[in-house]
């Protein structure tokens, strides 16, 4: 009966004035216990007329203190160290001006009512702070035990990496949410002066000693990462051996997101895709962005898709006059603009629906606008469907950027950056060969004309976007399985969605007309290894709870991918992860003339008629795992 009352109310907070009347009753009989302590059979100076005149004095003064330092106005059964340091500053200050005031009557009336004894207002003051706070660590502990009682909360077990502040204020946000369930069961640390010492009663070790059979001692099952400066691979192989130990892995946020200094528990998030990387995030210094991009009236096409999406996100922070979002993808536009508006940038831009080979309404919008930076990174981009469509990546990846570029030039814009891939280099697929063939156009461009300069970049796969194999593997992986990989052998360079879009807008930046800048995006990443890692992050066991199938490489797909053609150099520039192509001339006027001839006949022409054009205009392209392989053969 009395526990479900209880319970009932644990949810709600008492009111700050019945913890005052509390605070203020204990006092009174810390008042009475320092009086009575005196007392003895020889000596009786304890009169009942004295204390009932002097409690009142007793009262108003701390509950003044009370006030001003709010003492009473925290969660009692969420009490912390800085309710007890309010607690200790109340009383100090409230016994303080008890002490002044006493030493004062005592030098002009000593048979003053206000005459208390020094004896008694030190008693009183220990046994106060004593009695306040020993009460709220009563009531706390009273409240979790009869809540762990009635919902039987097994303990998960927690151990934290990293025992300097981050991991303290990680003990701290599991201590206050212990309705959850978490039980810290130890930390691990690299520096020496804390191992074999506890914190909070809790065993530090050293991280040396992080082994399985240690996790297993401790019966761990989750462990979160708590280290503010930490190295990728440190942090990588740490992520390794706690999945290793089938334990559940949680990161705390840097300290800068914290709130208030604190670290909320909503915060300590599972471990993403990202900190799988093994590489340290490429960061950037914007200061030549924002002199690139401030005032200037910015034309993104394909501003729906992934990367798109985000150089509006971040090309607006710089403070544009005026951006155009241009895309064909309706649903997709639609999020970016209700996303943009949201945030507050209503009037700094507008969200156009188009097709990147319509002449006319290009024509329209260069016209209107004036842009004087275009982003192009509007393009097909699915490697096995481009393959068996041809015709499509053609009109698209090479047409849509000529047009485009060939307005930039019309009209005369200061800089045209386009988006460029990997898969570009040493092309084995239509769609990285259509991509090539637009960089040779817009290279060879750039020659031909004074006032735009064209530059390219060329990245890897990014994770998270729209039909990479992150999402690809998520939704296999909720659906049960099994998680397909094409080759047991396959690898691929992986960088961040925010991380490439910054790339694009240093190295565009950076440009100077004709360069194809190529970034350093780390080690390659065996996709069998990715599938495993995320089987593991999902909680799920390979081969017991779901499979991977290797179903065999798709059409077009190669097993490496290569950022450097073999013809191909590199430039150091002032960053260290941005570097430029040192590629080969182009022709331009051949480079034209075979874009203009797939213009005059592609509505005509077959699938491999279309292909073997491009092949005569891209020669180092040379079809793998495709029907266009024997067009190689042809010597074609």
């Amino acid at each position: 009966m009395i526990e479900s009352f209880i319970l009932q109310y644990t949810n709600k907070f008492v009111s700050r004035w019945i913890v005052l009347l509390i605070d203020l009753f204990l006092i009174s009989f810390s008042f009475l216990f320092a009086n009575l302590i005196f007392n003895t059979s020889d000596v009786i100076w304890f009169s009942w007329v004295t204390f009932f005149t002097q409690l009142p004095i007793i009262l108003s003064i701390y509950a003044l203190s009370f006030f001003y330092f709010q003492s009473f106005s925290g969660v009692i059964r969420h009490t912390s160290v800085q309710d007890a340091i309010k607690i200790f500053n109340a009383i100090l200050v409230a016994s303080s001006l008890l002490f002044i005031e006493t030493v004062v009557i005592q030098r002009f009336d000593q048979g003053s009512v206000l005459n208390f004894r020094l004896r008694v207002l030190t008693i009183h003051f220990f046994f106060s702070l004593f009695l306040l706070i020993f009460s709220r660590l009563l009531i706390k502990a009273g409240f979790s035990y009869i809540y762990n009682l009635k919902n039987k909360v097994k303990p998960i077990k927690v151990i934290i990496f990293g025992a300097g502040q981050s991991g303290l204020q990680t003990f701290a946000s599991l201590k206050q949410n212990n309705s959850l369930g978490y039980k810290v069961v130890g930390f691990f640390d690299d520096n020496t002066n804390k191992v074999n010492k506890t914190l909070e009663g809790i065993m530090v070790y050293h991280s040396n000693e992080l082994s399985p059979d240690l996790l297993q001692k401790l019966d761990a099952e989750v462990a979160i990462i708590a280290v503010q400066k930490i190295s990728s691979s440190k942090k990588s192989a740490l992520i390794d051996q706690f999945l290793s130990a089938n334990l559940e892995v949680k990161v705390v946020p840097p300290a800068d997101k914290w709130l208030d200094g604190n670290i909320d528990l909503k915060q300590i998030k599972n471990v993403r895709i990202e900190d799988l990387l093994e590489r340290d995030p490429i960061s950037l210094d914007s200061e030549h962005v924002k002199r690139e991009l401030l005032g200037k009236t910015i034309f993104i096409t394909g501003a729906a898709g992934s990367i798109g999406s985000e150089i509006c996100r971040q090309v607006i922070q710089y403070h544009p006059r005026f951006i155009i979002a241009f895309d064909q993808a309706e649903s997709a536009l639609y999020d970016l603009e209700f996303e943009l508006n949201r945030k507050g940038y209503q009037g700094k831009f507008k969200a156009i629906i188009g097709d990147v080979n319509k002449t006319s309404r290009i024509r329209f919008l260069f016209e209107k606008y004036r842009p004087e930076v275009v982003f192009h990174a509007a393009a097909y981009k699915h490697v096995p469907l481009m393959e068996g469509n041809p015709f499509e990546a053609i009109w698209v990846n090479v047409m849509g950027t000529k047009q485009i570029a060939d307005f930039a030039v019309e009209f005369k814009c200061e800089k045209f950056v386009m988006v460029s891939t990997d898969k570009a280099v040493n092309p084995t697929n239509v769609m990285g060969a259509t991509k090539r063939l637009a960089e040779m156009y817009t290279q060879g461009l750039n020659a031909q004309q004074p006032h735009c300069r064209f530059v390219t970049t060329r990245f890897g796969n990014v994770l998270g976007s729209n039909g990479s194999v992150i999402p690809v593997f998520k939704k296999q992986i909720e659906n049960g399985g099994p998680v397909t990989v094409t080759h047991e052998e396959i690898t691929r360079y992986f960088m961040t969605i925010p991380e490439a879009c910054e790339l694009v807008l240093e190295a565009g930046a950076m440009g100077r007309g004709g360069e194809i800048y190529v970034f350093d995006m780390g080690q390659s990443v065996k996709i069998i290894d990715l599938a495993r890692k995320m089987i593991k992050l999902s909680g799920l066991r390979l081969g017991v709870d779901i499979e991977i199938q290797v179903t065999g490489l798709r059409p077009g797909e190669k097993l490496y991918e290569e950022l450097l053609s073999n013809e191909e150099n590199t430039i150091k520039t002032h960053h260290p992860k941005i570097m430029v192509a040192k590629v080969q001339d182009v022709n331009f006027d051949e480079i034209q003339g075979g874009i203009n001839y797939i213009t005059e006949i592609h509505k005509e022409a077959t699938d491999l008629e279309l292909v073997k054009t491009l092949k005569m205009l891209v020669p180092e392209f040379i079809s793998n795992n495709s029907i266009y392989e024997k067009l190689d053969s042809q010597g074609s």
